[in-house]
């Protein structure tokens, strides 16, 4: 019901954004879904920001996307999970290339450790990349879009955010975060008058990139394991079409409804999904 109704009001009630002319930074860029969304924006006429850590990758980035037809890019290594490297690229991005507009937060990890194996350094790492990496982006590119009451805040949380699911109870933590923060600060922008600043919040399954490491659905009619391309269109239709949520597969939306769904039968139908063993296959590996 809410998918219909969400959708139903973005094909009739809501023009879709114009890119050109948008100074567009992505995090977690070298890669995956990143790339591919740098990909799908390149012919729109946008100025691209790349931020990673993997030069060479982030280089291969840049080419393809300026083959699609981008005709500014700039490339910068940047470790997202370095509070003063996030603000000393910040700066430079801000002298050399201009004030960002659409801020992507891409970047993030996936341990896959069971909660007692995960050690305090494993969670600090997880949430200094998937949550504090967006905390960090949003204060150094916010400000300039409230200035001018213009901009857009694109965050790639998870469905995992949604629920608590087998050995990703880091993860889950994290992408939890990143959706409350957004949520608050999607309030604050709305009751200070900000209109101008879009927010979108990203919640998908698995998607086939290097963080999956090969995840395999038992039952992939109801929850697929999207690949990169796909998943990046319908991330870059999200923001085009300014909804505040993209969650995907739709059968996430169901066992996201917590006040709905009693936790017995979330807990059953992972068992049905026969998650946790495809979780232990993909990341139970020594």
């Amino acid at each position: 019901i809410f998918l219909l109704i969400e959708n139903t009001f973005c094909i009739f009630s809501r023009r879709k954004k114009s890119f050109a002319g948008e100074i567009v930074l992505i995090t977690g860029s070298a890669n995956g879904i990143g790339r591919q969304v740098a990909i799908k924006l390149a012919p729109l006429g946008v100025t691209l920001v790349l931020w990673d850590i993997d030069d060479e990758g982030n280089k291969e980035t840049s080419r393809l996307a300026q083959q699609n037809g981008a005709s500014q890019v700039f490339v910068y290594h940047c470790d997202c999970s370095r509070r003063e490297d996030v603000y000393k690229q910040a700066d430079k991005v801000r002298k050399e290339v201009g004030d960002v507009t659409i801020l992507i937060n891409n970047a993030g990890i996936l341990i896959g450790k069971k909660f007692c194996e995960l050690t305090d350094e494993d969670f600090e790492k997880t949430f200094r990349i998937n949550f504090f990496a967006q905390v960090w982006t949003c204060k150094a590119f916010l400000p300039a879009m409230v200035a001018c009451n213009r901009g857009h805040l694109v965050s790639t949380a998870s469905g995992a955010g949604l629920l608590g699911l087998y050995r990703v109870s880091d993860y889950c933590a994290s992408k939890s975060a990143i959706i409350g923060m957004m949520e608050a600060i999607n309030s604050e922008l709305y009751h200070e008058g900000k209109h101008g600043i879009k927010t979108t919040i990203i919640c998908p399954y698995f998607i086939s990139t290097r963080l999956s490491k090969g995840f395999k659905s038992a039952k992939p009619c109801l929850f697929p394991v999207y690949d990169p391309e796909y998943a990046a269109s319908r991330i870059v239709d999200a923001i085009k079409k300014e909804k505040f949520y993209l969650i995907m597969p739709p059968a996430v939306y169901i066992l996201g409804l917590k006040i709905f769904v009693p936790r017995k039968a979330v807990l059953f139908f992972q068992s049905y999904l026969k998650f946790p063993e495809s979780m232990d296959e993909a990341y139970g590996r020594k």
